[in-house]
């Protein structure tokens, strides 16, 4: 079966269910083999630009182009697709159904297209079984999930008679800000915190920096949608030189942190377990480890340090 993933999870879970996609989006990069496959989509914006830059670019794109991503037609009709897997989460994060849609009137294949939109962990890993059943691999998908599930609760089990439960706050964008939503309250959580800015599966949202002050977080985490480590401290003035940024206790407290975005917190694949596991460790590194120097830090000073 020839198999086109057009958004990094659904690559993820692809991979992890022994199937090897014949076609991509342009932000696979893992596992590394991803980078390898052909290219379906191509994006109107500078991944590179700054948060705020890139924000202005997203509405440029939707007025001239109708939408922040184009399909390659070509390159999807030589993929020759049995199956294509897109989202319909977020028009800005991946390429959605409606664009899918139009591009395969365009090529000789007839695909099944089937359309993930988690909201939850649940979601996920409802999506893991899907997929495992539109490609035959029902079986390694169960497996899958079941292991998964129990490093879920072994994160639990970890953080259940924790003593301290901080008030959390994620931010999955910078400028303009937006707190995480969808399952990152379920696990902050189960990490062994507490969440008020967001319910469990409502989408992240953009918010006045008012309301972050108001709510003043014991741990503040920074994690910008498509953002890795670097990028993030590059564009860590879009927090720090806001009014009022010295006075929240997290930062008073140095409970400040910077959570590799692109490859966790907004990836709703397999290794949304991984962040959790990683959330762990940052809201309570004397039960779970710490995680890697290259997943999260200490933010919010001249440089990033690390944990």
């Amino acid at each position: 079966m020839n198999v086109v993933s057009l958004l990094p999870s659904a690559t993820e879970i692809c991979y992890a269910l022994g199937i090897e996609p014949v076609g991509v989006s342009h932000e696979c990069d893992v596992p590394p083999g991803a980078t390898d496959q052909p290219s379906i989509n191509y994006a109107h914006v500078d991944p590179t630009a700054s948060s705020g830059e890139i924000d202005a670019q997203v509405l440029e794109a939707e007025a001239e182009h109708g939408g922040v991503y184009g399909i390659d037609v070509d390159a999807l009709d030589r993929a020759d697709p049995d199956l294509i897997v897109t989202q319909g989460i977020c028009d800005v994060c991946a390429v959605d159904e409606v664009l899918v849609a139009d591009a395969i009137e365009e090529i000789e294949a007839d695909p099944e297209v089937l359309t993930t939109d988690p909201h939850s962990v649940g979601d996920v890993l409802d999506d893991i079984r899907t997929v495992g059943a539109a490609t035959g691999r029902e079986e390694r998908a169960a497996e899958l999930v079941t292991d998964l599930e129990a490093r879920i609760e072994r994160v639990r089990a970890a953080t259940a008679e924790v003593k301290e439960r901080p008030e959390v706050a994620i931010l999955d964008w910078l400028d303009p800000v937006m707190v995480a939503g969808h399952w990152m309250p379920e696990l902050v959580e189960w990490a062994g915190g507490e969440y008020g800015l967001a319910d469990n599966g409502q989408r992240s949202t953009p918010r006045e920096w008012s309301q972050i002050i108001e709510y003043d977080p014991d741990v503040l985490i920074a994690a910008p949608c498509g953002f890795d480590l670097e990028q993030t401290s590059e564009n860590q003035s879009d927090l720090t030189e806001r009014s009022g940024w010295a006075e929240l206790r997290a930062v008073e407290t140095g409970r400040v942190y910077a959570m590799d975005g692109h490859h966790y917190v907004n990836r709703p694949g397999p290794r949304l377990v991984d962040t959790l596991e990683h959330l762990a460790g940052v809201l309570h590194p004397g039960v779970v480890d710490a995680p890697p120097e290259d997943v999260a830090t200490a933010f919010g000073g001249p440089e990033l340090r690390t944990l």
